[in-house]
C-alpha cells in the first residue's frame, strides 16, 4: 500500500505544479495548512493555527471585533 500512497503522491504534484490560478493555489494551501494542523496533536494550541487566515481574512475579523466588539453603550450599565 504504501507505494499506491506514493503514486497518489505523485500524482497530485504534478497537477499542483499545473496550477496558475493564484486563487486555487491559495485555497489549496489553507486545505493543506488546515489538515496538517489537525493531524497533529497541538489542535490545543494557539500556535497551531498561526498562519491559517490570510492577510485579508485576519483584516476582516480585527474589523468585526473594533466594529462591534470594542464599542461601551453607556446605557448599558444603568
Amino acid at each position: 500500500m504504501m507505494i499506491h500512497a506514493e503514486i497518489r503522491k505523485l500524482h497530485l504534484i504534478e497537477e499542483v505544479l499545473k496550477i496558475e490560478n493564484e486563487q486555487i493555489l491559495s485555497a489549496l494551501e489553507v486545505v493543506l495548512k488546515k489538515t496538517l494542523v489537525l493531524e497533529t496533536d497541538s489542535q490545543n494550541s494557539f500556535a497551531a493555527w498561526l498562519g491559517i487566515w490570510s492577510n485579508e481574512e485576519a483584516q476582516e475579523i480585527k474589523t468585526a471585533i473594533v466594529e462591534n466588539c470594542e464599542q461601551i453603550n453607556q446605557d448599558d450599565w444603568k
